[in-house]
């Protein structure tokens, strides 16, 4: 197998019994032959590493939305072709359940974590995984009081594209709903839609900026409020999928077409959004890119202990259904 990888007997043995002193490249390489020729780390072997307990946990707000599964179950691939196991810990976006996880990772002396519900002002649970010099990732949104690793998008350059799409089919009558303003990803969604939409000469007042649950249900309760208005909107910007359908789901059950009557766009690329049925016009985040890059930057702080933070933005990509009045392309496989 040494030489099938072009390494080092050595280098082979320090891979498979998960020692330290190996490349991130030339593990995945040796672990990747290893595959191919059907080895495999057993279990009884990672009992015995003396210095990793080769667990990880990933922090996500729910299980609901699927963009946090579809993350959840690329992070769990990558991380088991490395020999590793996932803690899956949910907060439902609250600091206290935040902190109390991160004190269990602790005690678990898991190898390290990934966070993918971590809050704008938040310190308390990042402060407890330095202490135990417990390495981690930021996923989608970070803390602005400890820095760290993060994977994500460049959400401020994403929201100002699909705010120009929707302005490019004439709307002036906008509202927005994004995710809770705690997250760094949905407050920099917000101020990136307002922006471009100021920009333009379009002015979207207070009342039509709403903050709501990261989910179908939060995006309905947006809906009613806004449309419920004296002067309702004629498109709605939602900075996640799940909001987002959550807002045609209640403009359905007041007689609304869309986009006929209401425009309503979404951000995250989920493939539910995208097909047919749905047709939304929608910012497509790379999951699988960004789950594997998370792990693999944990991967190696683990291995190599370094002290630099490293920022990986990752591409987007406008995907045009017809939830915000373009044409049904007869081409598309949506």
């Amino acid at each position: 197998m040494a030489r099938a990888a072009g390494v080092s007997p050595a280098t082979v043995s320090y891979v498979m019994n998960g020692q330290r002193g190996v490349s991130v490249d030339t593990r995945r390489r040796v672990l990747a032959v290893a595959n191919e020729l059907g080895f495999r780390v057993s279990g009884r072997t990672r009992s015995r590493d003396p210095q990793l307990t080769r667990v990880v946990g990933l922090i996500v707000p729910n299980i609901v939305n699927p963009m946090y599964t579809g993350w959840a179950q690329h992070i769990i691939t990558a991380t088991a072709e490395e020999g590793f196991d996932v803690f899956v810990a949910t907060t439902q976006d609250d600091a206290d359940s935040l902190s109390q996880i991160a004190a269990t990772l602790a005690a678990r002396n898991v190898d390290g974590v990934i966070i993918a519900a971590a809050l704008r002002h938040d310190a308390r649970s990042l402060q407890t995984l330095r202490q135990h010099r417990i390495p981690y990732v930021y996923l989608s949104r970070r803390s602005e009081q400890v820095p760290g690793d993060f994977v994500g998008i460049d959400d401020e350059a994403a929201a100002s594209q699909l705010m120009l799409h929707v302005l490019g089919h004439g709307y002036t009558e906008i509202a927005t709903v994004i995710g809770p303003r705690f997250s760094t990803a949905s407050l920099a969604r917000e101020n990136a839609f307002v922006r471009t939409a100021s920009n333009a000469g379009i002015t979207i007042a207070g009342e039509r900026r709403v903050s709501t649950r990261l989910n179908a249900q939060g995006g309905a309760a947006a809906a009613q409020r806004l449309l419920s208005s004296p002067r309702p909107p004629a498109a709605i910007v939602c900075g996640s999928d799940e909001i987002a359908i959550g807002v045609m789901e209640h403009a359905l059950t007041l007689g609304l077409r869309i986009p006929e009557d209401l425009a309503v766009v979404g951000s995250d690329g989920l493939p539910h959004s995208r097909s047919k049925l749905i047709g939304m016009t929608t910012i497509v985040q790379p999951v699988q890119k960004m789950a594997h890059k998370a792990f693999a930057l944990l991967l190696d702080q683990i291995t190599t202990k370094r002290t630099t933070v490293i920022h990986a933005i990752c591409d987007h990509e406008l995907h045009l259904g017809t939830s915000c009045g373009c044409p049904a392309d007869p081409h598309s496989a949506r």
